[in-house]
């Protein structure tokens, strides 16, 4: 029986005391789904009804959902090792340091000042960020940066000659069945994001790196509905298979792959730890309101969407009450 009634309180007032417009949210249990809407798709420039069907702009799950099972795929193919220097792929990276398991797990040690950053070209940016200086928080500090992602859907697109958005659409979305996951969503369906320049965003990709750099980019881009991440979620939580990779791949995604004393994570995800018994969820957030988090012992899960940046990003009290969310799913999840 799926009860979460606490949890369930929590992000229904995440509409009803405005925090966001609206919100699709589902609790998984087994081959159990309850799902449920609540609120609008948009307050700006008018209120519209938000739809169980909508699509949202699932920003930094792309991540986890794109790009690092197709890093996992070339590894259970041989033709990549989370020990490879990224320069193996990508010569013009200065830094051979830095390995393929930096990049998934955020101790890259990769940052710094991209001068007008959100005027460069799609291959400008690409060529500043391969520029990027490693510091001195290389493998000591886990900074989480889009940077990290960015460089390896460029070193995939190298390997494979494919970039990383379609290479995800032919290799992961498609042999899924997710036939409403797409980086080219119908616009007139998707939720709304930020009021930008004169404008709401509607079905366009809210990142701007991501705007820049288009097919090429492994950070963001991807758009969803609750049926289809339901489905991937079922099986990251060994419900039903995973037809894009080995049930050994997916079960070592529950494992701590950070030095020890560093922040947990794991190769793409962040991990949070079961409060009794101590074992390790995955879940990841979007810039734009998303969340997924799923357990592979108890084979539950939480998928919460919502579009916090509509009508503007300035919006601390969504993240306030996202923690709450995550901490009253564990306390409940039995």
């Amino acid at each position: 029986m799926i009860y979460f009634p606490k949890t369930q309180t929590l992000i229904e007032a995440l509409a009803s005391e405005r925090i966001v417009p609206g919100v699709n949210y589902a609790f998984l249990k087994g081959q159990q789904v309850f799902a449920s809407t609540v609120g609008f798709a948009s307050i700006y420039p008018q209120i519209t009804q938000l739809s169980p069907f909508a699509y949202y702009d699932l920003a930094s799950c792309t991540k986890v959902l794109a790009t690092t099972p197709l890093v996992l795929q070339e590894v259970e193919a041989g033709r990549m090792a989370f020990s490879d220097p990224l320069q193996k792929f990508i010569p013009e990276f200065q830094d051979r340091r830095v390995e393929i398991r930096h990049l998934l797990t955020h101790t890259s040690g990769i940052k710094g000042w991209i001068p007008n950053r959100d005027r460069l070209s799609g291959e400008e940016l690409a060529s500043a960020i391969i520029s990027l200086p490693v510091t001195s928080e290389f493998n000591w500090v886990v900074r989480y940066a889009d940077t990290n992602f960015v460089l390896l859907g460029l070193a995939l697109e190298r390997l494979t000659g494919q970039p990383v958005q379609e290479l995800a659409m032919e290799r992961v979305i498609q042999p899924m069945g997710l036939t409403e996951t797409t980086f080219d969503p119908p616009k007139a369906e998707c939720v709304p994001t930020e009021f930008v320049d004169g404008q709401v965003l509607q079905g366009i990709v809210h990142d701007p790196k991501a705007q820049q750099l288009g097919k090429r980019c492994g950070s963001a881009g991807l758009f969803s509905v609750m049926e289809d991440l339901v489905k991937l979620g079922q099986g990251y939580m060994g419900v039903r298979d995973l037809p894009f990779l080995n049930k050994q791949s997916v079960k070592d995604l529950y494992q701590v792959k950070t030095p020890a004393g560093l922040k947990e994570r794991s190769w793409g995800w962040n991990l949070i730890f079961d409060p009794e018994k101590n074992y390790p969820l995955i879940y990841h957030t979007g810039y734009t309101g998303t969340l997924i988090l799923f357990d592979r012992i108890k084979q539950s899960g939480l998928i919460l969407l919502t579009n916090r940046v509509h009508p503007t990003r300035h919006n601390q009290a969504f993240l306030t009450m996202r923690s709450r969310i995550i901490h009253a799913f564990l306390a409940e999840n039995k």
